[in-house]
């Protein structure tokens, strides 16, 4: 007998990209995702980013096993025709299975009590200092202290973004709340919508929103031809304004990143009071509030301005330094234009991310981001498990001639900085052309 099945071409699968009309294949077969993208938990960017092409190793990448039962009712009943699975996916998708047997997804360790108990331990010295100290020094101590405590949160927040990383989902929501809006004043709903945009399209400049800092930074003169963000819906104009400050971003970085927590929290107010649709979007509203309540009395218990303006000062700069971790696990990686493509998640994670070598001693202070290759590739992963996977991912790499970077941070810095430079002189000549031009 002939084979019954129904195939249409990757061509025709093309046709099937728009968020009404929205068909997406894994492992061959044709799925209609248009009326789940308005349910989605990760939101309907990271769908749209792979809509009408192979994803299977995205899917792989950010769903469990059990979520496999639940793509029958999408089924079309067609089937991609030239569906092909490279050496490379064939590879990432065997080590995935590997992984999930041996229980790593599962495997959580200790690494979440320890981490909120010294949060808690961090916020009770920064509160106590605060309210009965004397000494000047000890209450501009608190303010580090403060910052480090928002860097340990914000790990929780990502972790329990990604996974469960407690016995349940409504467990694991109440820490996303606490450890993101209440603690942080950073909402989880915004980080979601674009951390979720990030892994799919890592450093595509019109698709990543993590590359998209224009008038400020540029990590490639690409940017320079007011590209469109699919991301913000809008076109990231490189206008006089962009060119003057990029033709000094390398100077700027760190200063701006020092304070760029002022820009998370306006990227948050954006959000929840827009239009557009989001998940728990009063529970968010409320940990927002709280943050904004307790922040404020804890500031203003200090003795005068000065102080005041210190403290929030410290606490900005030392969340900084997570900040700048942020911007070498990629600023400094390769970079291209256009939407994410399906069939090439393996390499465009190892093109895209550069890690940070560090001895297991500093794994706490980086949470696990170290390991950002390691991380992209299997995001569900709890991050006591990346030093494990580390090896491995390397003799894959090495297989099938991929990019591995791990510098020291200090090597990490000297690479961004360098990216930097690069774009800002080439920005710098189109300042002064325009400028010799028009005068």
């Amino acid at each position: 007998m002939g084979d019954s099945k129904k195939y249409i071409t990757a061509e025709e699968l093309k046709k099937h990209n728009k968020a009404d009309d929205l068909w997406i294949s894994i492992q061959g077969k044709i799925y209609n995702a248009t009326n789940w993208i308005k349910e989605h938990p990760g939101g309907d960017i990271p769908i749209l980013n792979l809509a009408g092409q192979e994803a299977t190793d995205a899917f792989i990448a950010f769903h469990p096993g059990t979520a496999w039962k639940y793509l029958n009712k999408f089924f079309t009943g067609y089937y991609l025709e030239d569906y092909e699975v490279s050496e490379v996916s064939r590879d990432y998708r065997k080590l995935c299975s590997e992984f999930a047997k041996a229980g790593l997804f599962e495997k959580k360790g200790h690494g979440v009590i320890y981490s909120l108990c010294f949060v808690a331990f961090l916020l009770f010295l920064t509160v106590y200092g605060v309210l009965y100290s004397n000494s000047f020094w000890i209450r501009m101590l608190c303010g580090g202290l403060l910052g480090l405590a928002w860097m340990q949160v914000s790990y929780l927040g990502h972790d329990s973004g990604h996974y469960l990383i407690m016995t349940t989902r409504g467990f694991n929501k109440l820490v996303q709340i606490l450890a993101g809006n209440c603690i942080t004043g950073i909402s989880i709903a915004w980080w979601n919508w674009t951390h979720n945009a990030h892994h799919v399209a890592c450093n595509s400049l019109d698709y990543d929103p993590d590359l998209q800092h224009l008038p400020v930074f540029a990590v490639s003169s690409s940017l320079f031809k007011s590209l469109n963000s699919t991301f913000y819906g809008r076109e990231l104009t490189f206008d006089p304004m962009a060119k003057f400050f990029v033709s000094y971003q390398h100077f700027t970085f760190y200063p701006i990143v020092c304070v760029s927590r002022v820009n998370l929290f306006l990227q948050t107010l954006l959000l929840l009071f827009s239009k557009r649709k989001v998940t728990d979007r009063l529970m968010n509203i409320l940990g927002i509030m709280v943050f904004w309540t307790w922040f404020p009395l804890l500031v203003s218990t200090l003795p005068n301005w000065t102080e005041r303006v210190l403290f929030v000062l410290i606490s900005f700069v030392v969340t900084g330094i997570q900040h700048v971790q942020f911007c070498l696990n990629h600023f400094a990686a390769d970079v291209y234009v256009g939407q994410p493509k399906g069939n090439d998640w393996f390499e465009k994670q190892t093109a895209g991310t550069i890690d940070i070598a560090c001895s297991p001693q500093m794994d706490w202070f980086f949470g696990g981001l170290q390991f950002q290759l390691e991380h992209h590739l299997f995001p569900r992963l709890p991050r006591c498990q990346l030093r494990k996977i580390s090896p491995i991912v390397q003799e894959l790499c090495k297989k099938h001639n991929l990019s591995y970077r791990s510098l020291s941070f200090f090597e990490a810095n000297r690479w961004t900085i360098r990216t930097l430079r690069v774009a800002a002189m080439q920005a710098r000549n189109l300042l002064w052309e325009a400028v010799n031009t028009h005068g």
